[in-house]
């Protein structure tokens, strides 16, 4: 059973502090039984979410202000039981930094075979195609949990 999900994108500012935010809304009726955190390949830590983010997780009523970038470490990845990440590179970058994470590293898209691209830093609409692709892969994943 996956207990300690970690959620992985580059700056934990955008995709991951999303995704952490609406697995835990949806796991939330089980809220001793999963952990689910987030962090970054290359954190900006310490930094809240964007405000893109903050603002389309309000629109669904889950509200991350509190959302504090966290930089991924060797401790992070051997805790975890899963790490969901948004893109191949990002399992390939885990698994060379840490060897004993492969099996255990899977892309959040990855049962509808597709990666979520960074939206830092670009216009609203591609904040919100991101997070109808969280939304899916979060949705696809509950399945296998």
């Amino acid at each position: 059973m996956f207990n300690n999900i970690l959620i992985v994108c580059v700056g934990n500012i955008c995709r991951s502090p999303m995704a952490e935010a609406l697995l835990k809304s949806t796991l939330s009726t089980k809220p001793n039984v999963y952990q689910v955190s987030s962090a970054g390949i290359g954190a900006l830590v310490g930094h809240p979410a964007d405000n893109k983010a903050k603002q389309l997780m309000i629109e669904k009523g889950i509200d991350i202000s509190g959302h504090r970038a966290d930089q991924l470490n060797e401790d992070m990845i051997r805790k975890a039981d899963i790490i969901l990440v948004m893109e191949s590179a990002h399992k390939q970058a885990i698994e060379a930094k840490q060897p004993s994470a492969k099996g255990k590293v899977f892309r959040l898209g990855e049962w509808g075979d597709f990666d979520i691209p960074d939206p830092y830093q670009r216009d609203s609409i591609v904040f919100e195609s991101v997070l109808r692709l969280i939304d899916l892969g979060v949705n696809q994943w509950l399945k296998k949990l």
